[in-house]
């Protein structure tokens, strides 16, 4: 990070539309604006999912870490977007999505998103969530930038 700003809850929810349950960014680490953000999410037994998937033997689901992705990406390409509060990214692809470990409860999930292509309304970026330095999930995605 190149200045003094903190990347805490708060300031992720001045930049992202998304509450509890399903905000899944707890803080930025690192963020090189138009390039890359390094972020994280603290997975804990509350969260809404585990109640159904699966009792007993709870394991985040691949859509929510894919989620998780795509929030880190919001982050990166409308922090410093003029206007931000009134726009929105949509997913408009995901591809070469993969799941390497199941990730549970007490893990902490780190998000890598580098940007690949980014245009003014469009944007393609590849991303990576990892737990103790495994790979976790990754997945090239493609978003749009729309009108709230």
């Amino acid at each position: 990070m190149s200045d003094d700003t903190i990347y805490d809850i708060r300031w992720i929810r001045s930049v992202l539309p998304h509450r509890y349950p399903f905000l899944l960014v707890d803080r930025v680490l690192e963020i090189e604006p138009e390039k890359w953000i390094k972020a994280y999410k603290n997975v804990t037994a509350n969260e809404e999912f585990f109640n159904g998937h699966f009792p007993g033997h709870p394991v985040m689901p691949g859509v929510m870490i894919i989620e998780g992705l795509a929030q880190a990406a919001g982050i990166l390409t409308l922090h410093q977007r003029e206007g931000r509060e009134e726009k929105l990214m949509y997913f408009t692809g995901i591809d070469k999505a993969r799941f390497r470990r199941p990730v549970v409860p007490g893990d902490q999930l780190i998000y890598e998103i580098e940007i690949l292509r980014l245009r003014s309304s469009y944007c393609k970026l590849r991303g990576r969530a990892l737990v103790d330095g495994q790979v976790a999930a990754e997945a090239v995605m493609a978003s749009a930038l729309v009108d709230r």
